[in-house]
């Protein structure tokens, strides 16, 4: 059982940064796919970044390409996502999710395809 954590949420002001953190349970995520998801109050959770097994694949939605990157420790026990130009629309609770997958290519940013969730981290963007 793969166990996620999300840490580095907060309050932030327009304009500014955060890192979030998802570590693992001590297990490699080399063989896994890796998201990031976030929900707003009142909204379904939505796809914001995902990773490829092998890391040459990372795909970012729209409304944060260009703002927000992932990338992964060299360890590979932690992802991050880098969240730069921060708006008052980013504010939700983000999630990682891993998914157990032989493809090493390509990441999906759907919530139906990743087998293991963490708990959460809120990110504020308000004045």
């Amino acid at each position: 059982q793969l166990h996620l954590v999300e840490s580095g949420g907060g309050l932030v002001q327009p304009g500014g940064s955060l890192r979030l953190s998802c570590a693992s349970s001590g297990i490699t995520l080399d063989k896994y796919a890796i998201g990031w998801f976030r929900q707003a109050p009142g909204k379904g959770r939505e796809g914001v970044s995902c990773r490829s097994t092998s890391g040459d694949a990372r795909n970012y939605a729209d409304s944060v390409q260009g703002r927000f990157t992932m990338s992964r420790d060299s360890a590979k026990s932690t992802v991050y996502l880098q969240m730069n130009s921060l708006k008052p629309e980013d504010t939700g609770v983000y999630y990682c999710a891993a998914r157990v997958t032989t493809v090493q290519g390509a990441c999906a940013m759907m919530t139906g395809v990743y087998d293991f969730w963490g708990q959460g981290t809120q990110v504020t963007v308000s004045s």
